[in-house]
């Protein structure tokens, strides 16, 4: 099915042939591509095209996809970016997280499990006013701001929805099924602390030092927004 709309996505892989298939693939679904093959032209293709979605393959040769993305955060850039990796362990998946990426899929390369998940990143925005209040905390559904106390707060995609599902269920005990099924659409198989490390991502941006807690930890089961 071809798009109406035809955002840029940039693949940073070293692989010709995965690149090429991965932007054949991609061109097909209706979306325009560039590829870069290191991570200094990578680099330099974020900054010059501002590409809605970023894909980086972990295994850059020169340098870590990883590193990489941190690098890309460093300049200030929120597009969503997914990695590339060969293994699927708890650890690897932190450490994407703790270098910036949105997500991740998996080798061998699937194109249709690839696509879902691009498809599910850069859905066209919806023109709405909506925002959703938690006492001086707004965060704007159009935006994907949060703003606290008239200062704006940018978020990653996962610590928008993330924050949006808490704030879709104000003084609910959510449990960590629930916010894995809700915010990433699936569940990770065995033990991750992937909604911890995102916790404390929003606790850092939304909570002035100093303050009342808001995002709060009820032990055994699961997190909760309030004020008390």
């Amino acid at each position: 099915m071809t798009l109406v709309y035809n955002p840029c996505v940039l693949v940073i892989e070293s692989d010709d042939s995965l690149a090429n298939q991965l932007s054949f693939d991609l061109q097909e679904a209706g979306y325009e591509t560039v590829i870069a093959h290191d991570a200094p032209s990578g680099l330099q293709y974020s900054r010059e095209r501002e590409p809605a979605l970023i894909v980086i393959d972990r295994m850059l040769s020169g340098e870590s996809g990883l590193s990489l993305c941190k690098n890309i955060r460093g300049t200030g850039m929120r597009s969503p970016v997914l990695v590339l990796m060969a293994r699927d362990t708890v650890d690897d998946r932190v450490a994407c997280l703790e270098a910036g990426a949105d997500d991740y899929f998996l080798k061998p390369y699937r194109a249709e499990d690839f696509l879902n998940l691009v498809r599910l990143y850069l859905k066209p925005e919806v023109d709405t006013t909506e925002q959703l209040r938690f006492g001086d905390l707004v965060l704007d559904i159009a935006t994907r701001r949060a703003i606290l106390n008239g200062r704006a707060i940018d978020l990653t995609m996962k610590e928008f929805e993330l924050l949006k599902f808490l704030m879709e269920h104000p003084r609910e005990v959510l449990t960590r099924e629930q916010i894995l099924e809700n915010v990433w659409g699936y569940d990770f198989m065995g033990e991750s602390n992937v909604i911890e490390v995102y916790i404390r991502y929003l606790r850092l941006k939304i909570e002035d030092e100093g303050q009342k807690r808001l995002i709060q930890t009820v032990r055994g089961v699961g997190y909760v927004l309030r004020d008390s």
